[in-house]
């Protein structure tokens, strides 16, 4: 099989912003084909720890391991409990967050209906699959998980004939699930309909945004004081959990408009600087060249002396919303 090749979404601004210097220690939070791990290798005499919970990474892993001698090595987890593997103190701390094009190029693990396959999408190959959730989750919980996690305008449509169809049979294919989305739903566009209904179901299995929120926490107590965090989002909820979580950890003020007095915030001491508020975007070069990109922000963070905050794992969930978890499959 032919796969497109693997490129690294914003790679000029990445290594710009993570800043790294010889003999420093890098933490590739999201492995995934190694493009970042090996661009930091180039770039500095640095040693450089990846981190992924999908096993099917390790063949790359172990060849970056061979060509770079002791400054590579990968440790299989999850990123959300980065600050629980005894790993030393970073310099710099990496996400590039979403699926990869390696995950979507394998028909075999069921991210894209571009490719019929079984309807998977576990990125850590073990727990619930995205079947389990379509053929389980009543027809009120899909159509909330849909809304929230694939902003799909018509999400209880969509949710509605997947409820009906599963009556008759199994939805066992991304193929299946692809028509059975489009036939409830209709197309107009160029972005196919099931789209955000698939990217939904992957973010609830995955608990991708959990993990973020996770993520960024034990990124915040893994990091040296003036370290440097880097994280790369590509779509709405998880830019806005980033933004959210960094602006905390800044102890920025609210409010302080021309109309409004700002109102100080308080709490611990701020545990992160945040060089620029404003998000980095990709070139219009490069979203020519690698579509991909085109959704990309990245926003920079540099730790402070400042002790961890206290984080709650389910901050980030909405306080409006009933939100399926993933215990409820199993």
């Amino acid at each position: 099989m032919t796969t497109r090749p693997h490129i690294p979404v914003m790679l000029a601004e990445v290594l710009a912003a993570a800043n790294i210097a010889d003999g420093d220690l890098v933490v590739d939070a999201t492995f995934g084909n190694g493009g970042y791990s090996e661009a930091f290798l180039l770039q500095a005499n640095c040693s450089v720890i990846g981190l992924d919970r999908d096993p099917t990474v390790q063949p790359r892993a172990e060849a970056l391991a061979a060509k770079y001698d002791d400054r590579f090595r990968l440790v299989e987890t999850p990123f959300s409990e980065m600050d629980q593997r005894d790993l030393p103190m970073a310099d710099v701390v990496v996400f590039d967050i979403g699926v990869s094009s390696m995950q979507i190029d394998q028909a075999e693990r069921g991210f894209s209906f571009q490719k019929d396959g079984p309807l998977d999408m576990r990125m850590s190959r073990s727990g619930p699959t995205a079947q389990d959730a379509v053929m389980s989750l009543s027809e009120g919980e899909l159509a909330t998980l849909f809304k929230f996690y694939g902003e799909e305008r018509h999400a209880r449509r969509a949710a509605q004939r997947i409820v009906e169809a599963r009556t008759e049979s199994a939805i066992t294919t991304t193929a299946e699930l692809a028509d059975i989305v489009e036939a409830a739903i209709g197309r107009s566009g160029k972005i196919h309909p099931a789209t955000r209904v698939f990217q939904a179901l992957r973010i609830f299995i995955n608990d991708e945004l959990g993990e973020l929120y996770r993520g960024l926490c034990a990124a915040e107590s893994l990091l040296k004081p003036g370290g440097r965090l880097v994280v790369v989002t590509f779509h709405s909820l998880e830019d806005r959990i980033a933004k959210q979580f960094l602006r905390d950890r800044a102890g920025e003020v609210e409010g302080g408009s021309r109309y409004a007095p700002a109102v100080a915030v308080t709490g611990p001491d701020a545990s992160f600087t945040l060089p620029r508020r404003s998000v980095v975007k990709p070139s219009k070069t490069e979203e020519a060249e690698n579509p991909r990109s085109r959704s990309a922000k990245l926003r920079l963070a540099i730790r402070t002396t400042a002790k961890a905050h206290p984080s709650d794992p389910n901050a980030w969930l909405p306080t409006k919303l009933d939100v399926p978890s993933l215990e409820r499959l199993t």
